[in-house]
């Protein structure tokens, strides 16, 4: 009983006692009246204060503020910390993730990771690949084998009749034997590319075939000496006759194409050493004849784009056979293993090899997909081959003043002087004069044109076939025994196609990886955290501006009072509320309250006085029976006090209903006057000294 009342005390700052209702009205209502409405007022005033300040904390900066401030501030201290530390958490992940999509944009990791794998540093992945190609390389070569040799020798035919037989297929082992790397971004190699025979793609052609082919040496030994004086004719012409040589001769095709001894060959061998140092010769012998023959080879650290193309060969960018930069410039140009990366669809690249001479430009036709791989399609330009009637610069190509027609380009000084030209097969895209003297040619676009298809990030080729004809530009030797009728012939020899027909499966599955999974990984990764980092900041934003600080009134009134952020006695006022209803508002409310905490408590007190009851009527019966045995003088004491109305008692009677509450009394009142209070304890006294008596 004594914890509830306390506990009624606190909540209603109020004093309660047990008494007599009748001193309730002998007590001043005045000053009871006075201080409820005192006690009133200042409730009042003090809602009014918080309502007001509340009120105006409604504008958006001010209840932003405010918010945050007590959100933060009892989060520190322990009461709260989930939402705010899950939006913290799921804001920063959305800035974390926009700034791992920034990152992708503009450093692009993946151009970084492909840079670094396509430079040709020592044990590198790219580098073993160009270092020696896992490619299959072949070379397949065609003879124009001389049906009517006799006849035109003997001069009953006035055109000499050939016919393609072929292919001899071969297969190049490239390889690039590095001696060192040097410090300006250079390595040095020496270029290898030995040949293989290989009998099965040779569609049933053998290299012991014998066929009716032009005699190399003694067309190209009349070629020179024809220019020479008499005397020098005169020795020739006599070795001719003492051995028995003809322009065209029976041999294999083996012989024709790796070498073949002759006496002409072996006495030139002896008596012009420093032109021919060779016994034998074989125009594929002489044209993959790379002893001597450095490079230096750009590695790609200073520019990636660069790696594996030619800086230098035998020491030089440009060759010794050529005049003019134009025709004899050869750095940036690649052998076939590695083209130029990172090419425009529009540009044009360089591909040079020994056979050719030169470095030959190509420029793009098609694009498509080969290997699995999206690829340019590059072939020679037109009038690639062109000695300066159409194009000024190429007057470069004419060997000492003297130019070849259209389609040929003289490349004697890379064939030990002998008077080879090249030329597209079959003399396709060549001028007319070129088939004065031959029949049996049949050019073709579909069967000749040179293709390269090539990836342009990387450089790598995915399908090559590039077709040059070998031939032999005669001039004027009608002075030389035996070779009177092929003055002034363009004669053909051979066609080659140096192909490679697809990227082997270990290549292809590793650059389908590089160059076609890994980007579009790179691209869905930054597209993926851009959506994501953008989703949880519009996210984080929703929760905090429509879940918290734009919640409706309602809504928002409910939750503050539930996180207790404000107190229970703010009432939202309206800007048409009067001053009299405000305050008839607030005590409404204010009475409304302590009415409402009143009943719950008298609810508590009953079931706990009921409780008791019990125990109160006994004790009070047994006191009574005590009284009685007193005798007269005690009980005489006992009605004394009841009628001076000492004290205010609780009379129990038989019934509930009979049991009178506590009743309200004021604050700092005293209720009861000090003589009561005397008598009172003189009473107490004579009880006393009668029991012992």
């Amino acid at each position: 009983m004594k914890d509830l009342v306390q506990i009624w005390n606190n909540v209603a700052n109020r004093r309660y006692s047990s008494v007599n209702t009748s001193e309730l009205k002998d007590f001043p209502n005045n000053r009871h009246r006075r201080s409820e409405i005192d006690n009133f007022e200042a409730n009042f005033a003090e809602c009014e204060a918080l309502n007001n300040k509340f009120n105006d904390d409604l504008e958006f900066n001010d209840r932003k503020n405010e918010i945050i401030n007590r959100l933060f501030e009892r989060r520190r201290q322990g009461h709260i910390g989930r939402q705010p530390k899950c939006l913290f958490i799921l804001l920063m992940l959305g800035f974390f993730a926009l700034a791992a999509g920034c990152f992708i944009l503009f450093l692009k990791p993946y151009d970084f990771f492909f840079s670094q794998k396509a430079m040709l540093t020592d044990g590198g992945e790219i580098f073993e690949m160009w270092r020696k190609p896992e490619v299959e390389l072949y070379t397949k070569v065609y003879l124009f084998n001389i049906t009517n040799a006799e006849e035109y020798m003997s001069g009953i035919d006035s055109k000499i009749k050939v016919k393609e037989v072929g292919p001899y297929v071969y297969r190049e082992f490239l390889e690039h034997k590095v001696t060192k790397f040097n410090d300006n971004a250079t390595l040095s190699a020496i270029p290898l590319h030995p040949l293989n025979w290989v009998e099965e793609l040779s569609e049933g052609n053998q290299e012991n075939d014998t066929l009716y082919l032009p005699h190399i040496a003694m067309l190209s030994i009349a070629n020179v000496v024809s220019q020479k004086d008499y005397f020098t004719r005169f020795g020739l012409n006599n070795l001719i006759t003492l051995t028995k040589t003809r322009p065209l001769a029976k041999m294999t095709a083996k012989e024709f194409m790796m070498g073949h001894k002759s006496e002409l060959m072996t006495l030139g061998n002896t008596f012009l050493p420093g032109w021919i140092y060779f016994d034998k010769l074989g125009l594929i012998d002489r044209m993959y004849d790379f002893d001597g023959d450095y490079e230096t080879v750009f590695t790609g650290t200073d520019d990636v784009k660069v790696s594996g193309l030619i800086d230098t060969y035998r020491g030089s960018t440009d060759l010794p056979q050529w005049n003019g930069k134009h025709c004899s410039n050869v750095q940036y140009a690649s052998d076939g293993t590695k083209f130029k990366g990172g090419v425009e669809k529009n540009e044009t690249i360089l591909f040079y090899r020994k056979s050719l001479c030169r470095a030959a430009p190509l420029i793009p036709i098609d694009e498509g997909v080969k290997s699995g791989l999206k690829g340019y399609k590059y072939t020679f330009p037109e009038n690639m081959l062109d000695n300066g009637k159409y194009i000024k610069e190429n007057e470069c190509f004419c060997r000492n003043g003297k130019c070849l027609p259209d389609g040929l380009i003289d490349v004697t000084d890379c064939y030990y002087g002998f008077p080879i030209a090249l030329s597209y097969p079959h003399f396709w895209k060549g001028d007319d004069v070129l088939f004065s003297k031959v029949e049996g040619l049949t050019p073709s676009k579909e069967k000749h044109e040179t293709a390269f298809w090539i990836e342009p990030q990387s450089g790598l080729p995915l399908d090559v076939s590039s077709k040059f004809q070998i031939n032999m530009a005669l001039g004027d030797i009608s002075s030389i025994t035996n070779a009177e009728h092929f003055s002034d012939m363009y004669l053909p020899l051979l066609w080659f196609d140096i192909r490679m027909h697809a990227l082997p499966t270990s290549l292809k599955n590793r650059f389908n990886l590089y160059l076609n999974i890994l980007p579009v990984v790179e691209q869905g990764a930054m597209y993926l955290l851009f959506i994501t980092g953008a989703i949880f900041i519009l996210l984080t934003v929703y929760i905090l501006t429509f879940k918290v600080m734009f919640r409706k009134p309602k809504t928002f009134d409910a939750w503050k009072e539930k996180e207790s952020i404000y107190a229970a006695c703010e009432i939202p006022l309206s800007d048409t509320d009067t001053d009299n209803d405000i305050k008839q508002s607030v005590l409404k409310i204010h009475s409304e309250k302590l009415k409402d905490l009143s009943s719950k408590l008298s609810d508590r007190m009953y079931d706990t006085v009921g409780s008791v009851k019990d125990k109160v009527v006994e004790e009070l019966n047994h006191v009574k029976n005590v009284f009685e045995r007193r005798g007269s003088k005690v009980a005489e004491a006992h009605d004394s006090f009841k009628t001076d109305n000492e004290y205010a008692v609780i009379k129990q009677s038989d019934s509930e209903d009979d049991y009178k509450y506590l009743e309200i009394l004021d604050d700092g009142s005293d209720l009861v006057p000090q003589k009561y209070e005397t008598e009172r304890s003189e009473k107490l006294k004579e009880l006393d000294s009668d029991d012992r008596r």
